[in-house]
């Protein structure tokens, strides 16, 4: 018997670290999952590993109000209604004084990190609605809750989410959808391996091992930790959360 037997789920940045190990963990408990993001060739590796009468996938934008919508579309044909979605797409932007952050930089991770989130849950919402109610999980991060120097534009996105998140758990709770957040601190992904980089170029190590010195864990998190998160909210044992802030991050943010 699995956490997740009888649920259909949609993972955006599902090519992603955190996105395909919550798509793993979530097939090994019975859930069906549609994976949206725009690398197809990862999308496809993943999906037959998973298998077919299991999972499928999409290409889309979550900037693309079309894009959302073909994808709760293909989710619903594909495996008969949705009941959680994991609003997981997301980009890090650059590293740069807010006075010298690049408008063209700051607009396309509003874009992806925002309004990507707003247009799944517009499109999913009604879905949800039909099958009875379901969990929304957004992905946010240790930075929407503290800030962070270099990163205006990161930092204003995760923390939009937050308020976006508990306007819609409050909208939506009473019709049995429930919405909360995940927020991460350094995890082990390509997002962490670019970060890094950008802090200080050629000195990635270095800059890892100076975040890994703030954790009180003294180390980064797996995807497959964040994934147990998402599985625990996107379950039914997690029925009573809702508009809840869920940090993840080893200690980073308990000073």
């Amino acid at each position: 018997m699995g956490r997740l037997d009888g649920k259909v789920a949609i993972i955006t940045g599902g090519s992603g670290g955190i996105g395909a190990a919550a798509a793993r963990l979530f097939v090994a408990e019975g859930s069906k999952v549609l994976l949206a993001d725009i690398n197809e060739s990862v999308l496809k590796d993943l999906t037959g590993e998973l298998g077919s009468e299991n999972a499928d996938y999409i290409v889309a934008d979550v900037t693309s109000p079309e894009d959302n919508q073909a994808m709760v579309k293909k989710a619903v044909e594909r495996f008969g209604k949705v009941n959680v979605f994991l609003a997981n797409a997301g980009i890090e932007g650059t590293v740069k004084p807010l006075h010298e952050y690049p408008l063209e930089t700051f607009d396309r991770v509003l874009a992806i990190n925002v309004r990507g989130v707003f247009l799944g849950l517009q499109s999913v919402i009604p879905a949800m609605l039909q099958a009875g109610g379901g969990s929304i999980v957004i992905t946010s991060s240790v930075a929407g809750v503290v800030g962070s120097p270099g990163f205006s534009a990161y930092v204003t996105s995760k923390h939009a989410v937050i308020g976006m998140m508990r306007s819609a758990a409050l909208e939506y709770g009473s019709m049995g959808i429930r919405v909360n957040t995940i927020n991460p601190g350094p995890i082990e992904t390509r997002m962490m391996r670019s970060i890094e980089e950008m802090a200080a170029p050629g000195a990635g190590q270095q800059v890892k091992a100076g975040f890994e010195a703030q954790v009180p864990l003294k180390r980064y998190g797996l995807p497959d930790e964040v994934a147990r998160l998402m599985l625990f909210l996107a379950s039914d044992e997690s029925s009573y959360t809702n508009g809840s802030v869920y940090v993840i991050d080893g200690g980073f943010t308990a000073a």
